[in-house]
């Protein structure tokens, strides 16, 4: 069985009815409404994955319905239509609809276009999740620095690492390959003006022991010869 919910807004009935028939028989959940205005309220009070939204329709067309969803939610829009003009379908996608059939047209059809939408949102929500969970993790190679936990590891070792040497390899890491010259790094790091720069090269050279192999001959974290340092992406 699927676990989506698909809003079904179509002014005929018998048409509603049918697609509604297609999808419950693909497993899917099924919600109907007869106008945008009832389209909207259901989206109000259920979790929908996806909407299949007639154009013409009494009260609120589909027009504006989806344009007003779109102002609140992302989940995919398929748009139908009894004509064919390409004027329709191009309002219809640049408002926010993510695909178009014009009626008639054949239940498979419609029910591989719900199947292929979903897969794309369920990739792209994978996508956004994983963004959020890792927001505040940056990898490069072996290392791995986690600012919530304010944790580093090497190759999956914890490497302890001072407060400022935490600071500096943060910065490095969450641009990585850009250079920062030693003045940059101190006014980013200490948020004052650099006056002198000496530290940043002692802290540097700490950290290049912390998490080069062989800090002689540096993996990670490069010097360019009269401009600055940087983390080179693996």
């Amino acid at each position: 069985m699927n676990s989506y919910n698909i809003l079904v807004v179509e002014d005929e009935k018998e048409i509603a009815d049918g697609i509604a028939i297609y999808l419950k028989n693909q497993g899917y959940q099924v919600f109907k409404a007869y106008d945008g205005l009832q389209g909207l309220e259901v989206i109000k009070q259920q979790e929908i994955h996806l909407a299949i939204v007639d154009i013409m329709m009494p009260r609120m067309d589909g027009i504006t319905m989806v344009t007003r969803l779109r102002q609140s939610y992302d989940f995919p829009v398929i748009m139908l239509s009894a004509k064919s003009e390409d004027m329709d379908k191009v309002t219809g996608l640049n408002l926010g609809a993510d695909d178009y059939m014009t009626k008639p047209f054949q239940p498979i059809e419609l029910i591989a276009r719900v199947n292929s939408q979903l897969r794309r949102y369920q990739r792209y929500l994978s996508a956004v999740n994983k963004k959020e969970v890792n927001d505040h993790i940056y990898r490069i190679g072996g290392l791995e620095l986690n600012t919530e936990s304010m944790e580093l590891t090497v190759d999956g070792e914890f490497v302890k690492l001072t407060p400022m040497e935490f600071k500096i390899l943060h910065l490095l890491m969450k641009n990585p390959n850009r250079v920062f010259s030693a003045e940059e790094i101190y006014e980013k790091v200490w948020n004052e003006i650099a006056i002198n720069t000496d530290t940043i090269m002692v802290h540097i050279r700490r950290i290049r022991e912390k998490i080069e192999i062989n800090p002689k001959q540096p993996k990670y974290l490069k010097v360019v010869w009269g401009v600055g340092y940087k983390i080179e992406s693996q």
